[in-house]
């Protein structure tokens, strides 16, 4: 039965009328919608599969495809050398699962064998080479008639070559990777693929017929394929015979064998209208394709539903229970059947997931006994307003520089999700490119222009900029300009090339300031302002009360109402790279992979004008008159804080920005300090890491210039003097919250159902690339092809590469960085704020109860509770 919402069989019409988009769309569940690279954002990779247990997707995966989804025993046994999985917290998973089984065995016997195959690998294979093994196995047969292995629907082409019959899977994947290429390319191809305007199956119908690839018999047979997409889906499945009531599977199997390519099609089939059926198209050709190629070897053996393999089971018992092989026969039968049983039961993915909640439950233990022991005190109302208060992205890399600055001055910090709840389309000066600036799961409602009076000039040498820029990058794509480009650009790629190469750090800067020297970008100012309506008809500014609608919003999420300080800086955050494919991976996740320092600075000038602070008052929210907003980013690669709008200060505010002036930079040679030594081949004694972080951002041959957001591992939402005082070594998100100021729970809803599922994305992400890199990560940077202008391939033959590289998660090819643990959220909230919130979002409850998120809770009076 397929783990994606499935549909009621008995409620459709009968197989020749039934309807192939419902089936499409359910069998899609099983593969996430992958974006662009150049606009990276985080996706969680079973985001459609969270309606089941977390277990039997794993289960339902490795028989699928052969993907492990829990970590492998190397990283368990690393966690473990390090103290970081708990020996009590193990022994009480296996008690608790030992409670939920039936068996006929002294408990002590059980509980000695469950330790031993934590402690120990699998069985070596000289036990399985034992010749009284096979002998033994043959013996108990005969008591496996409760034990059957689990087959799940596969391809055709994928059953052939089981059979050892053909290759006939990987030549289907091989064409469909062309094909996709084909279709999808953004701007490298010399030629484009012709018909495209018609869609992926009518453009491809009318090319195969011409594939050199492809045998005569075979082109010939595609040719003949109905004009339709789904007519010809319907006869060919009608043709392989494939059941009914296993069509969703078969084509779950299709997705799941390029779930990249196939992940991308999923993507532009939600970008626009006319897409819609792209991935109709895609299981089209692909199924069809399989047809022609697997049509001489039809029909196929009929599937078998074999025993289990014993072997390993009395194996299992000969290493960890203590029982000779020999020692079978003088057992009972009600015996060797509950030793069976409890072999069976108990099997590798059961005890990796009994690890990774020992694990889990012990990073939840040190994090709770770090935050309750350190018992701040109790806040008071009438406390006087820091000298500058910053608000900061919740991101993980956040944490150790508001940590260093707090600690610098009379400074106070919040945390809040990046795009500072503006859903915005951005689109800078000179530039004719728009980028939505919000999470992925949202839809941008405003656009908002970068504009400056008389900027011609400027307009001018950018499109010259940026004309220059795309001629040499077709001239390098077209096949006979690329045969004279070198002699052109030689002599200037060569200097560059070498100063790059050697001095990386000096070179990077000089090139850069000799582009902002000659492009002199004026000042400049928003379309804050209702205009009308833009060319992709969303409205040009806001209206008033938009306006202070998003300005009140943004302060109650922030849980910055009361106390304003002179100075107020909104921080976005960014990163900066060189030759990274991966550059926007490092931006912020909040704002779909690109920068929210153009959010900060719309938040700051709306909070600034008079008219919305007015009506602020008339909802509570009173802002002094000398308080003044500025806007400003934080480059993670460096831990630098960079200003982007500073308007008009206040005598209070110049005397707090000149003290934040002075204060900064020290900030960022402590963040340096602490953040830089944890990559690998960096010494601990580092004389100058502030240098080290800008050769790093500038070297083009370098695949790691920081870690991201490698290592998360919470998401804490509460007051900052919960964690004030706690060193959370850059691995939890921080979003700021008051109860006391939510009496219906709305804001904390929003929190839930929007920062916390974007870190949920993230952290499943990363989980899903350190455990599974050859399917879930993207292997080595070193290796890596990026294709059709919009993603990564490993060669020029491989699926669409949908997450991190192995560089991101991995401090050397035998050590990981990224500890993969999925995330957790703790609320510091009343218990009845908890249980409202889940019992009014059945997505997050989900998500908890099936193991997909771990949830926590600290009451009022200090207390924690696990909730998972």
């Amino acid at each position: 039965m397929s783990l994606a919402k499935t549909l009621n069989w008995e409620m459709l019409p009968e197989p020749l009328d039934f309807d192939l988009n419902d089936l499409v769309k359910s069998a899609s569940s099983v593969i996430a919608p992958l974006g662009p690279i150049n606009t990276f954002a985080a996706r969680n990779p079973w985001v459609g599969l969270e309606e089941q247990p977390f277990e039997k997707v794993a289960r339902w995966l490795k028989d699928t495809c052969d993907v492990d989804i829990y970590p492998n025993d190397s990283v368990f046994q690393s966690a473990r050398d390090r103290g970081e999985i708990h020996q009590n917290f193990l022994e009480n998973s296996i008690q608790h699962w030992l409670n939920s089984q039936s068996l006929e065995l002294p408990r002590e016997v059980a509980e000695s064998f469950c330790r031993a195959a934590l402690i120990q690998n699998q069985p070596s294979s000289s036990t399985l080479e034992v010749p009284e093994l096979k002998s033994m196995a043959k013996k108990l047969n005969r008591f496996t008639s409760q034990m059957t292995e689990k087959h799940s629907v596969k391809t055709y082409s994928q059953r052939l070559e089981q059979l050892g019959r053909t290759n006939a899977a990987q030549e289907l994947n091989r064409h469909m990777i062309k094909w996709c290429k084909l279709f999808l390319d953004e701007s490298q191809a010399v030629w484009s693929m012709p018909n495209r305007e018609e869609g992926f199956y009518q453009a491809w119908r009318k090319l195969v017929q011409h594939d050199p690839a492809l045998c005569r018999k075979v082109r010939k047979q595609l040719g003949k394929l109905p004009v339709e997409a789904d007519a010809a889906l319907k006869e060919v499945l009608l043709s392989l015979e494939i059941p009914f009531s296993e069509i969703q599977d078969y084509f779950e199997a299709h997705f799941l064998a390029l779930p990249g390519w196939a992940g991308m099609m999923l993507w532009r089939s939600q970008q626009a209208a006319e897409e819609t059926s792209l991935l109709l198209d895609y299981l089209a050709v692909r199924i069809t394709m399989e047809w022609a190629l697997i049509k001489p070897c039809l029909p196929l053996p009929e599937k078998r539903n074999d025993k289990v393999n014993l072997e390993p089971l009395i194996a299992a018992w000969t290493e960890w229970g203590n029982l000779p092989i020999n020692a079978w026969s003088q057992l009972s039968s009600t015996e060797i059947k509950a030793r069976l049983a409890l072999a069976y039961r108990f099997d590798k993915i059961l005890c990796h997931r009994l690890l990774l909640e020992a694990w889990e439950k012990t990073y939840e233990d040190q994090l709770k006994t770090m935050i309750t022991s350190q018992q701040p005190a109790v806040a008071t109302e009438n406390v006087k307003p820091a000298l500058a208060q910053f608000v900061f992205c919740i991101d993980v890399r956040s944490e150790p520089f508001r940590r260093k600055l707090e600690k610098t001055g009379d400074f106070e910090t919040f945390g809040t999700a990046g795009f500072f709840g503006l859903p915005i389309e951005t689109c800078e000066l000179g530039s004719n490119h728009t980028h939505n600036s919000l999470p992925v799961m949202f839809k941008p409602q405003f656009k908002v222009k970068e504009f400056s009076p008389g900027s011609e000039s400027y307009q001018q040498r950018y499109q010259a900029y940026s004309s220059l820029r795309f001629t040499f990058k077709t001239m390098k794509n077209n096949l006979v300009s690329s045969m004279v480009l070198p002699e052109i650009s030689g002599p200037w790629l060569s200097l560059q090339t070498l100063a790059r190469s050697f001095v990386p750090r000096n070179a990077g800067r000089t090139f850069s300031k000799l582009r902002e020297t000659w492009l002199h970008k004026p000042s400049t100012e928003l379309s804050l302002d209702y205009t009308q309506k833009s060319e992709t008809d969303l409205p040009i500014g806001f209206s008033m009360k938009e306006k202070v609608h998003y300005v009140q919003q943004a302060l109650k999420m922030m849980g910055l109402t009361s106390q304003f300080a002179p100075l107020v800086v909104i921080c976005g955050h960014g990163s900066h790279s060189t030759n990274n494919p991966y550059g926007s991976a490092l931006d912020c996740g909040a704002c779909g992979g690109a920068s929210s320092g153009f959010n900060a600075r719309v938040l700051a000038a709306l909070c600034n004008l008079p008219n919305v602070r007015k009506r602020l008052e008339t909802e509570g929210i009173i802002i002094p008159k000398d308080t003044v907003f500025a806007a400003a980013e934080h480059i993670t690669t460096l831990d630098e804080l960079r200003w982007l709008y500073v308007p008009e200060l206040s005598v209070e505010a110049k005397e707090a920005f000149k003290r934040v002036q002075a204060a900064l930079p020290k900030v960022s040679e402590e963040a340096n300090a602490e953040r830089i030594p944890k990559l690998p081949n960096i010494g601990t004694h580092l004389k100058n890491p502030k240098a080290e972080a800008e050769r790093l951002s500038e070297d083009w041959s370098e695949v790691r210039p920081e870690w991201g957001l490698a290592r998360n591992a919470a998401f804490i939402i509460g007051e900052r003097r919960l964690t004030q005082d706690c060193i959370l070594g850059g691995r939890a998100f921080l979003n700021n919250y008051n109860w006391k100021k939510d009496k219906n729970g709305t804001i904390l809803a929003n929190i839930i159902s929007g920062p916390a599922t974007v870190a949920q994305w993230i952290n499943l992400q990363y989980y899903a690339s350190t455990v599974a890199p050859h399917y879930y990560g993207s292997g080595n940077k070193i290796t890596q092809t990026v294709t059709a202008g919009l993603g990564v391939m490993q060669g020029n033959a491989s699926d669409l590469l949908s997450g991190l590289p192995w560089q991101s998660v991995m401090k050397s090819d035998e050590e990981a960085y990224h500890e993969p643990l999925r995330l957790l959220v703790v609320i510091q909230a009343p218990m009845e704020y908890v249980k409202r919130m889940l019992d009014n979002d059945h997505a997050i409850h989900q998500k908890v109860k099936n193991g997909w998120i771990r949830l926590a809770s600290i009451d009022p009076e200090g207390h924690w509770e696990s909730w998972s």
